[in-house]
């Protein structure tokens, strides 16, 4: 299967990116082309290198390269950028004569001046078209009116930000993201429309680039508000330093200091968990005392040994052998009886049986 070359190109600093056919060229980074658009021909910039994909991959009405852009085609677009000038000019005239409530922001030649297009800013619809009659009588060419946005004005113009650098819309940013008051405070800002607003009057686009930086860094710090138990005594968390992964702690006394969160956690963990005192180690024996230890266990009687009855111990004394006890002169041992507990009458008499009718 044949394999299509895509080539990437956009027409403007910072502008989309669109995908075009390579052809057989040769083509690299930063090559000047001559392409075909849905709206006549155009001048573009080579912005990625070419690939290869197949037929089924391509994007739906891919168009081609026409040649790589000649001296005369460079030549004619620097022509067409003073052109440019002049018809802008041309046209804040004629809007400031009517008095039309709206903002001019640039004018585009096409690469072949077949058709001029001017951006402008409005808050509403403004109707332009006695505005584009004086427009074709003047220049005799085909006039369109775009209106853009406050953020596609400030891409467009270009200019320098809060921050000193030049607008990231106008020098690397090709597409908008959106962005809200809730990324601003995730990052501890001030809410000042004056520091989170751009050029634009609208908030930065750079409050967008660390906003899942902060959310992650921020899982492993506590909240603000949050009571702590350490070692010095209850602490508040009354700050926290996302960035540098530190606390600000108001302790009772009205003191304050600044903890990291590696060591504030230590800390929790000796108040919860306090060292145990070690049991002591019994002591070494000697090996004569482990000696004598085992003989001593080895002459103790174990359980089968025989022991002797007491009944005989009792009947010794110290003279020799006394006579048996419980025996008389005739040597016949007297026996014992068990004395039987008589039976305990009760009281009632026993009545006399019944005599039978």
């Amino acid at each position: 299967m044949d394999h299509l070359k895509l080539v990437s190109i956009s027409f403007h600093t910072a502008g989309k990116i669109f995908d075009f056919d390579a052809q057989e060229f040769d083509l690299s980074p930063g090559d000047k082309v001559i392409v075909e658009t849905e709206r006549g021909r155009a001048l573009g910039t080579v912005v990625k290198k070419p690939r290869e994909i197949t037929p089924d991959k391509a994007p739906p009405k891919l168009k081609s390269i026409l040649r790589i852009a000649a001296e005369n085609d460079l030549q004619m677009a620097k022509s067409n950028s003073l052109r440019e000038q002049e018809a802008l000019q041309f046209c804040q005239q004629r809007v400031k004569q009517r008095n039309m409530e709206m903002k001019l922001v640039r004018a585009e030649y096409l690469f072949d001046g077949s058709k001029i297009i001017f951006y402008f800013t409005a808050d509403g619809r403004v109707d332009f078209r006695e505005l584009v009659r004086d427009l074709a009588q003047h220049f005799r060419t085909r006039i369109e009116m775009r209106q853009i946005g406050v953020r596609d004005e400030a891409k467009q113009v270009g200019g320098l930000g809060i921050c000193g650098r030049e607008l990231c819309c106008s020098n690397h940013l090709r597409e908008f993201v959106p962005v809200s008051v809730k990324m601003a405070k995730a990052q501890g800002l001030a809410l000042n429309p004056t520091k989170i607003s751009g050029q634009c009057g609208r908030l930065l686009c750079c409050l967008a680039y660390e906003y899942e930086t902060y959310n992650e860094m921020k899982k492993t710090l506590p909240k603000c508000g949050r009571k702590l138990q350490l070692e010095s005594g209850t602490a508040e968390i009354i700050s926290r330093d996302i960035l540098a992964q530190k606390v600000t702690l108001r302790c009772q006394n009205g003191d304050r200091c600044q903890m990291h969160i590696n060591d504030l956690q230590t800390e929790i963990r000796k108040v919860e968990n306090p060292p145990s005192k070690s049991p002591e180690k019994p002591k070494e024996e000697s090996k004569n005392q482990a000696v004598e230890r085992s003989g001593k266990a080895k002459n103790r009687p174990g359980k089968t040994q025989h022991r002797p009855n007491k009944q005989n111990n009792n009947n010794k004394t110290a003279a020799g052998q006394s006579q048996p006890v419980g025996k008389d002169n005739s040597g016949q041992e007297k026996s014992k009886r068990r004395r039987r507990r008589p039976r305990r009458r009760s009281n009632q008499q026993s009545k006399p049986p019944e005599n039978k009718t």
